[in-house]
């Protein structure tokens, strides 16, 4: 599964609004919404909340992934963000996170999401991440994504 199945271009968001994790999240997983109105906004916040309350999911300098189970769906559903001025994460390096990769999957995506998370890993580890901070469009994001299958 290619990452641009993942993230659907509208819910691709260049600019960030907010400043603040819980508020990043809230942001996201309302794009998710929007995408795939079945999802609860309320139910996908809680999962990424408690993922993230056991271990942050800043994964390299600038870059969080987090993510969260969705009970009694299937599917995996991404929902990017790219903040210029940077969120503060509580990274272990301390530096603010510039680019948010959220990802809720369903119960019976349990076996695939791995796929995913490499997948996304692969792309922080390409050097793609300078492209995706020049990006200006959720199309253009949509493409770099489309590379990573």
């Amino acid at each position: 599964m290619p990452l641009s199945d993942v993230f659907d271009k509208r819910s691709i968001k260049p600019n960030l609004e907010n400043k603040t994790k819980e508020e990043v999240f809230r942001e996201l997983v309302e794009a998710l919404t929007v995408v795939h109105p079945a999802l609860d906004r309320d139910i996908g916040f809680r999962a990424i909340q408690e993922r993230e309350n056991k271990l942050n999911t800043s994964v390299a300098p600038g870059v969080a992934v987090p993510h969260g189970y969705y009970p009694g769906k299937d599917g995996i559903f991404g929902a990017f963000g790219f903040s210029e001025a940077g969120i503060e994460y509580g990274a272990l390096d301390e530096k603010p996170v510039h680019c948010v990769f959220l990802i809720i999957m369903g119960d019976a995506s349990r076996e695939n999401h791995l796929r995913v998370l490499n997948r996304v890993m692969s792309l922080i580890n390409s050097g793609c991440l300078e492209l995706l901070r020049k990006a200006g469009s959720p199309d253009e994001i949509h493409r770099i994504f489309s590379r990573f299958h």
